[in-house]
């Protein structure tokens, strides 16, 4: 058994997302399990090299994860031959470019989503990474998630039979910060610096719809900016000019042809009173099942109670009990972590791969969509989209 190295340029990591799930929860977790494994039992140790434009921060995140390579020269570290990949988690605003100069120094590129925030530029950087021969990926972390993968295991089975109908719930309050202290970044809330729940979340949605439950033909979606005003990092209030919240109806082409209806709802302005911060409500005619992040919950046709509507009395069924728990039958890792480790191994043995560029395009196509949809008040048709 031989181990290879294989250097990673991270951009973008001092961020929350690119530091606690794709640095810390991913590659340095990969690091410590001694590399990925591949079908021959060989290893790849990821060497990581940390580019960003604070010096001192930069400096500081990597020592604390004993890594020994870092700076604030992109340039540089992409002239690297030794460094064959380029990972970015900055801003969308930043992605396209930089995603552009790793692949014309012909880097591999994987990168967070939205690939882009507008849909030309999201096929533009797509169709150059098809072009170039690089191999390219982007997060679908979702998928990953132990509730959805029991989802789709439910699904595989024939569990839900025709499926009817999904919906999603997702969101909680994030403080206006007047009062509380912020818990995301001022520029979600801006629009001109690529904020947006729309842009932020519906880019998920789609990767999760066609892969689960059927693949996206249409779209009505309404959103709004339901607090006007919050408060920035120095405490200082400021104009919310981007959508807080979304409601949107999906239809679905099912995986078996049949028409599925898909209500989801995004919010960062509402309380949570359900079993996780997103969930996600399957009906079949042979079964339904409710998932979150980490557990999925399932009732059979043969075990759905009968009901009886009465409002003059108080409802003594108590519905939640009578769903069983979908069991833990193997042990679920990072779901970043295990992307991360399925595109490693995609690109040092060729291992299938389809969570790609163009597949994050179609992200960035359905939010341009659920837009147009919004400003026009009406259904959208979403066409198919060609790399």
């Amino acid at each position: 058994m031989s181990t290879q190295r294989l250097g990673i340029i991270m951009h973008g990591v001092t961020g929350r997302m690119g530091m606690n799930q794709h640095l810390i929860r991913s590659i340095v977790a990969i690091r410590n399990q001694g590399g990925v494994t591949l079908s021959n039992g060989d290893k790849v140790m990821p060497d990581p090299i940390l580019i960003g434009r604070n010096a001192e921060k930069i400096e500081a995140l990597a020592k604390a994860h004993g890594i020994s390579r870092f700076g604030t020269d992109l340039d540089q570290a992409l002239a690297n031959k030794e460094d064959t990949v380029f990972f970015d988690a900055g801003t969308t605003q930043m992605r396209p470019t930089l995603l552009a100069k790793a692949i014309h120094a012909g880097k591999h590129v994987y990168c967070e989503k939205p690939i882009a925030t507008n849909l030309n530029e999201a096929v533009e950087i797509a169709r150059l990474a098809e072009k170039s021969g690089i191999k390219h990926g982007a997060v679908q972390d979702k998928l990953f998630l132990p509730g959805l993968r029991k989802l789709d295991m439910l699904k595989r089975a024939g569990f839900f039979g025709k499926m009817l109908s999904v919906r999603i719930e997702f969101g909680y309050w994030v403080f206006e910060g007047d009062l509380q202290p912020i818990q995301r970044p001022s520029w979600n809330y801006r629009k001109e610096d690529g904020g947006g729940i729309i842009l932020d979340m519906v880019c998920h949605w789609r990767y999760v719809l066609d892969n689960l439950f059927g693949e996206v033909q249409s779209v009505s979606c309404l959103g709004a900016t339901h607090i006007p005003t919050r408060w920035d990092e120095a405490n200082q209030p400021y104009e919310c000019t981007a959508d807080d919240a979304a409601y949107a109806t999906f239809e679905l082409k099912g995986h078996q042809g049949e028409k599925v209806i898909a209500q989801v709802n995004s919010s960062w302005t509402t309380r949570v009173n359900r079993d996780d911060l997103v969930t996600f409500h399957v009906d079949g005619t042979h079964g339904s099942a409710v998932a979150g992040l980490q557990s999925c919950k399932a009732q059979s046709r043969v075990n759905t109670p009968r009901p009886v509507w009465n409002p003059d009395v108080k409802q003594t069924m108590n519905f939640t009990e009578q769903w069983q728990d979908v069991p833990d039958t193997q042990v679920y890792d990072n779901g970043f972590k295990i992307q991360w480790e399925h595109f490693i191994r995609h690109i040092v043995e060729n291992e299938p791969y389809r969570w790609t560029l163009p597949e994050g395009a179609k992200g960035v196509q359905l939010v341009e969509t659920a837009l147009q949809s919004w400003k026009e008040r009406r259904w959208v048709d979403v066409p198919p989209l060609s790399i």
